[in-house]
């Protein structure tokens, strides 16, 4: 038996991040016209021999965030590279806004709204934080940068996502610190018009004040009815600012549920052996594991010689 809750929910608003709108009308039992943005069906996906994901079933509701945790080789970079288009399932659907897709690469999941911000964050520290947000997308008028146009853009997203600590938007991005560098790449993905934004350990190496900066623009974009999964090992974090979290152990899904139905101790139990006597609490419950059993050997849902 492994533990999968039965239920999605938000996080009490007295422990935490306040619960967004989408969040509370699931915690009251309602549900939106929409449904869920993002469902995996029976996803599954292996390297050679090894069992990466095995029959996972998630979903991902607008404006929440959904917690991805697990213990180093459980799955989770399979996952959100599986999401974000850089590999396919070997089986299983992958459903958005109601009607299946295939995310054949990058390209195809950023045109639904899919943006991933990965630890290295993709960002040219020889760039201004302007010409970063606009790489790629810059805005021309009369064959000429639009210089003013991109200015006021930038300022715009930087401000409706309460990033106040920056400079300059004219300052090199290699002036910046760790957690003005995440809020540029999540701007530049909210500029992209994301509907969903992925991001792999966005706090990890920030200090305190750094941390609390990302953590409150994670705050921001679910505010914004934006879906959000963040990958952390950090369950501190994970405690304060998620809605919903979602536990791998060795390439399964053993748990999932609103974040008021976990403690650390449950979730380290769940990470570490796949199950826990510490459940129980609304909104989890025990279910049968879906499809055949797991693989006996870690799958790290890495190519060989790739560090989750």
């Amino acid at each position: 038996m492994t533990m999968r809750g039965a239920a999605d929910g938000a996080r009490p608003a007295s422990a935490g991040r306040a619960s967004s709108p989408a969040a509370d009308l699931q915690a009251s039992g309602n549900s939106t016209n929409e449904g869920p943005l993002l469902q995996l069906r029976g996803v599954g996906k292996s390297f050679g021999p090894v069992q990466a994901l095995a029959d996972i079933d998630l979903e991902i509701p607008t404006g929440a965030v959904t917690a991805i945790v697990g213990d180093n080789g459980a799955g989770k970079s399979t996952l959100i590279k599986t999401i974000s288009g850089i590999w396919e399932p070997d089986h299983g659907d992958i459903i958005w806004m109601g009607s299946p897709v295939h995310l054949h690469s990058p390209r195809a999941a950023a045109a639904l709204g899919i943006a991933t911000v990965y630890q290295d964050l993709a960002l040219c520290d020889n760039l201004d934080i302007v010409q970063n947000m606009f790489l790629g997308r810059e805005v021309i008028r009369h064959w000429q940068l639009d210089e003013i146009s991109m200015e006021l853009a930038a300022k715009r997203t930087l401000s409706d996502l309460a990033v106040m600590s920056v400079r300059s938007i004219r300052q090199p991005v290699a002036s910046l610190s760790g957690g003005q560098r995440q809020a540029v790449a999540v701007a530049k993905a909210v500029m992209q018009q994301a509907r969903l934004v992925i991001m792999d350990e966005p706090t990890a190496a920030l200090g305190v004040t750094q941390t609390h900066i990302v953590l409150d623009l994670i705050g921001q974009l679910a505010s914004r009815n934006i879906a959000v999964i963040v990958i952390s090992h950090n369950l501190n974090d994970v405690m304060a600012i998620a809605d919903r979290v979602a536990v791998l152990h060795l390439g399964r899904l053993v748990a999932v549920g609103p974040i008021s139905g976990f403690d650390t101790s449950a979730i380290v139990d769940l990470m570490t052996t796949g199950t826990s006597s510490r459940l129980g609490r609304e909104g989890t419950e025990a279910a049968p594991a879906r499809g055949t059993k797991g693989p006996d050997t870690p799958a790290d849902g890495t190519h060989p010689g790739e560090a989750e």
